[in-house]
C-alpha cells in the first residue's frame, strides 16, 4: 500500500451523505470492510440527513461518530476525505461537484445523475480533480459480485469466443399493486426516471462491464402502467415509467436486449444475464447470487450442457477474504467489495473503476432509450469516443 496513507497523522475521515436504503447498505460496509479487507485506516466520521432525529439515530445505529444536517458545512471539515452520496439523484451532482472542488474523494451511487447534462458537468468535475490525486467512482455494486467478476474474466479469456448476443432483464414487482403509495421514485423532479434509471442501469452496466464495450445504437420504449397513485394529497401523478425495453447494438457488432421493470408480479430482485458467443454461453440470476452457469460448446456435443459453477472458492475474485469453500455469501457483501476497492485505489493514487466515464457512458444509453421511447421505436445514434470504443 502507498506508505503516504499509513504514514498519515491521521485515518482517512469519511462523511456519508442520505441514510435510507442505500445509506444503510453502505455504512454496513463501511462498519465491516476493515475486518476482511487490508485497507487504508480510515474512520466513520459523520452522517448527514435532513432531518436532525433520524440522522442522528442512524447515524448511532451504523456505527456513524456523529450527525450532521448540512453537507455544505461538512465539505468545509479538514478531517473529512471522502464523501459516499447516497442521497436521491436529483441532489447527486451539485453535491458530488462540490465535494470534488473541496478536494474530497467521492464516492456516489448509481446512475451517476438524473440527467445527461447532470452527468457531463460531473464527469468534467472529476477530470478536473483527478489531475490533483482526487478520485471518484460511480457505485455500480453488482460489478462486485463475484460471479459476474467471473463472468469477466471468462469471457475476456475467450472462453465464449465471439459474443453475439446478450439479454438482461432486472425485473421486481415491488410496484406491481397500483394501490401502492407515491414516493420520490415516482416523481421525475427527484427521480429522474422510473425502472429505467433506478435499475435498468444496473443491466446495462453489466453488458458494458462484462463485455467491455460501448453502445453506438438504442432503439427503445418506456410504459407507466399505472399512472397515479395515492399521495400526501390524493391520487398523484406518476410521472416515471414503470417498465422499459430496448435493443443495444455494441462496438463488435453484438446485440444486447434489456429489460427492466417494477410490475413485474412476482420478481422480487431478479437481475438475470445472458451472454451467448459462438464458443460457449453464461446464465447468471441475482437470485442465485453464488451460482454461475457456463456452457463450453468447444466439448463434443455429446458433452455439452450447462454446468453450475459454485462462486466460492478461494481462486474466485473477492473470496480469499471471507468464508471457508462451500460457504456462501449475499447481497450486501458487494457494497463491502465496492468500498474496499475504492479504499484501495485511494490508496494506490489510481482511477477507482467503474469511473464517471463509465457512469457517463450508461447514461448516454439511459437517455437514448427515454428519446427513443417518446420518438415510438425511433434508433438512437450514439458517438463513441475513440478511447471508449477501443
Amino acid at each position: 500500500m502507498n506508505p503516504e496513507y499509513h504514514n498519515r497523522p491521521r485515518p482517512l475521515g469519511v462523511a456519508m451523505i442520505g441514510y435510507a436504503f442505500m445509506g444503510k447498505a453502505h455504512s454496513n460496509a463501511w462498519r465491516n470492510v476493515r475486518a476482511y479487507f487490508d485497507v487504508p485506516a480510515f474512520e466513520q466520521k459523520v452522517l448527514v440527513g435532513r432531518d436532525a432525529a433520524q440522522v442522528a439515530a442512524a447515524a448511532s445505529s451504523y456505527g456513524w461518530e456523529e450527525s450532521a444536517t448540512d453537507w455544505r458545512e461538512v465539505l468545509d471539515r479538514e478531517d473529512i476525505d471522502i464523501v459516499d452520496i447516497c442521497a436521491p439523484g436529483f441532489m447527486h451532482a451539485e453535491i458530488t461537484i462540490a465535494a470534488l472542488a473541496a478536494g474530497k474523494h467521492v464516492l456516489v451511487e448509481k446512475p451517476l445523475a438524473n440527467t445527461l447534462a447532470e452527468a457531463e458537468a460531473m464527469t468534467t468535475a472529476a477530470q478536473a480533480a483527478r489531475e490533483h490525486g482526487v478520485q471518484s467512482m460511480v457505485g455500480f455494486n453488482y460489478r462486485r459480485v463475484p460471479a459476474l467478476a467471473l463472468a469477466r474474466e471468462l469471457i475476456a479469456e475467450g472462453r465464449l469466443g465471439t459474443i453475439r448476443q446478450v439479454r438482461a432483464a432486472y425485473l421486481q414487482d415491488w410496484l406491481a399493486d397500483e394501490h401502492s403509495p407515491m414516493t420520490w421514485r415516482l416523481q421525475k423532479e427527484t427521480a429522474g426516471s422510473g425502472a429505467l434509471g433506478d435499475i435498468a442501469s444496473h443491466a446495462i452496466d453489466q453488458v458494458l462491464f462484462l463485455l467491455a464495450e460501448q453502445v453506438t445504437d438504442v432503439s427503445g420504449r418506456t410504459h407507466t402502467f399505472t399512472k397515479q397513485r395515492p399521495g400526501a394529497a390524493g391520487l398523484e401523478d406518476v410521472t416515471v415509467d414503470d417498465a422499459v425495453w430496448a435493443t443495444l447494438t455494441l462496438t463488435s457488432g453484438a446485440i444486447a436486449s434489456v429489460e427492466a421493470s417494477r410490475v413485474a408480479t412476482g420478481q422480487k430482485n431478479s437481475l438475470k444475464l445472458e451472454v451467448y458467443g459462438d464458443k460457449g454461453s453464461l446464465l447468471f440470476d441475482l437470485e442465485n447470487l453464488n451460482e454461475l452457469g457456463f456452457l463450453d460448446a468447444t466439448a463434443p456435443v455429446r458433452e455439452q450442457g450447462f454446468r453450475r459453477i459454485l462462486v466460492n472458492e478461494p481462486e474466485h475474485p473477492y473470496l480469499d477474504a471471507w468464508w471457508p469453500q462451500g460457504h456462501i455469501i449475499g447481497w450486501e457483501h458487494t457494497f463491502t467489495h465496492e468500498i474496499r476497492d475504492f479504499l484501495l485505489a485511494i490508496d494506490n493514487g489510481t482511477e477507482p473503476s467503474p469511473s464517471f466515464e463509465d457512469g457517463l457512458a450508461v447514461q448516454r444509453v439511459l437517455t437514448a432509450i427515454e428519446e427513443s421511447g417518446q420518438a415510438k421505436s425511433a434508433t438512437i445514434q450514439l458517438a463513441v469516443p475513440a478511447a471508449e470504443g477501443a
